[in-house]
């Protein structure tokens, strides 16, 4: 048996994940399309950070119908954990990967006709019936038959055996950015869905929708929509603490803590971390946080970030390392060993906007969040 290290529960550093907001979330999801409209959670990449498995049975308690993720080894490890909900895997499959997607019951994306042709072959190989999704490209240029070519690969997989249509997709490409361009993709969408609708081989499954499109786009929900970000506490159209729909606002989920570590007095014209890329000015207290860029804690964050510690905000020095961060204090600041520091999220009525971090470092909350390594545990309150 394979041995490896297992997340120590007990760890300073760890994530703080909202059950309750991300609830509030789903609330809002559902709020914002029709009573018939079937939701497929995204909880691709470990569930934007927050823990695959605990979040994908609070969004199904919560009304999601349908799980969406990128990879077959996401959607194996879910049905493994005893999720028996239905489960597409939306990214592009290897044809050495079918078997596996039959045998555990989850849905495949089929984006060509030679990956239709092995899926039907191996599903008939086995006696089985797999569960397909087609998927359309509409204007994203990553994977699916191209708008303009779909009808021929409809066709095409349709007269195939031991294949179930359940479902047809796309993706949008802007739709937090550029209305003339989403609207374009929705219109060569609905093109494909009537063609299927006048053929009479409609799926039950017509989605298109991201969280920016279910905000902003209410005619591209059609019979169901996939959120990922407004799930977790971000508006895909950039931070806005005032924005509600229906009197609620999306929340954030997750809160990265940490504890201080180590405590000293430095003096002026000292250099802090690796090259010394932060000098003192005077003499001030270095407070040091084991949390780094091993955690996912940005390495661009370097002189650049900041922590809240007793209420009061300070600013992250020198390089960020692998497992270890400095903040300056100031000469007349207060802390101790053991004191919780907020990286970001909320914590005692401080707050800092993951948003502002991302601004700093020039990424997305997306990325942030997904590059939070699984050694920092996952701690979850109702």
């Amino acid at each position: 048996m394979q041995l490896q290290i297992e997340t120590y529960q007990n760890r300073p550093t760890r994530a703080e994940v909202s059950l309750g907001r991300l609830r509030n979330n789903m609330e809002i999801v559902r709020s914002l399309v029709g009573k018939d409209v079937k939701i497929m959670a995204m909880v691709k990449s470990n569930a934007y950070g927050h823990g695959i498995r605990t979040v994908s049975e609070e969004f199904l308690k919560s009304g999601a119908h349908y799980l969406g993720v990128a990879y077959l080894e996401e959607a194996v490890y879910l049905r493994r954990s005893g999720i028996t909900a239905p489960i597409l895997v939306c990214g592009a499959i290897n044809t050495d990967q079918i078997e596996d997607f039959i045998k555990y019951d989850i849905e495949i994306t089929s984006s060509s006709h030679d990956k239709s042709s092995a899926i039907s072959s191996v599903a008939a190989r086995m006696g089985a019936t797999a569960k397909v999704h087609l998927k359309i490209d509409t204007g994203m240029e990553r994977i699916g038959v191209h708008w303009y070519n779909a009808e021929r690969f409809i066709e095409r997989a349709i007269a195939l055996p031991n294949i179930e249509l359940r479902g047809v997709f796309s993706h949008l490409a802007k739709a937090e950015s550029d209305r003339q361009f989403t609207n374009e993709q929705i219109k060569r969408f609905e093109n494909i869905a009537g063609f299927m609708a006048r053929r009479n081989i409609l799926p039950p499954l017509v989605h298109l929708s991201n969280s920016a499109a279910i905000i902003g786009a209410p005619q591209s929900h059609f019979t169901m929509v996939r959120p990922g970000i407004m799930l977790y506490g971000y508006d895909p159209f950039g931070y806005d603490p005032l924005r509600e729909f229906g009197g609620r606002r999306i929340l954030p989920a997750m809160s990265l803590k940490t504890k201080v570590s180590y405590f000293k007095v430095v003096p002026a014209g000292t250099g802090i971390s690796y090259n010394h890329t932060y000098t003192t000015k005077g003499q001030t207290r270095i407070v040091t946080l084991p949390v780094g860029y091993g955690d996912g804690y940005s390495r661009l964050l370097s002189n650049r970030g900041e922590v809240a510690v007793r209420g009061k905000t300070h600013p992250v020095v020198g390089a960020v390392c692998m497992d270890q961060i400095m903040v300056d204090i100031g000469p007349e600041g207060t802390a101790y060993n053991g004191d919780d520091v907020l990286l970001f999220g909320e914590m005692n009525g401080s707050a800092i906007p993951l948003e502002s971090l991302c601004e700093k470092i020039g990424t997305i909350t997306y990325e942030f969040l997904s590059c939070i390594s699984l050694r920092v545990p996952r701690i979850y309150i109702d």
